[in-house]
């Protein structure tokens, strides 16, 4: 069985650090991108099981993001997992958004969340 890729959109190297160190320890394969970087085009290169994406990056907001990704048809099924330290998961689904989670959280939530997203057609 191929390990299941999760494509990272998040502005804190702290976070992006111990995320990665988490996920690959749970097996999962771990694509983190840079704080500006075009996600969408990185969905479209990296083809995740999962994306999670802040809502607040550097100079983009999630938001954007995440309508991009879902006005795209190649690209528009991505699951996509929203974080903030604000509870906007309203408006998180309301952009399409498959999940979402309060941070700050425990490691545990956030592997629970991610299969259950993958597992999810």
């Amino acid at each position: 069985m191929s390990k299941k890729k999760i494509l990272l959109a998040e502005d804190d190297v702290t976070m992006v650090s111990l995320l990665t160190t988490l996920l690959k320890m749970e097996g999962f394969s771990v694509t983190a991108l840079q704080a500006d970087d075009d996600v969408p085009a990185a969905v479209r290169r990296e083809r995740p099981d999962v994306l999670l994406l802040d809502v607040h990056l550097l100079h983009q907001s999630g938001f954007d993001i995440l309508d991009n990704i879902r006005n795209t048809k190649d690209i528009a099924n991505t699951r996509v997992v929203m974080s903030s330290g604000s509870n906007v998961r309203d408006e998180c689904e309301a952009h399409g958004a498959n999940k979402f989670l309060l941070k700050p959280y425990m490691p545990d939530e956030l592997i629970t969340l991610l299969k259950k997203t993958i597992q999810t057609d």
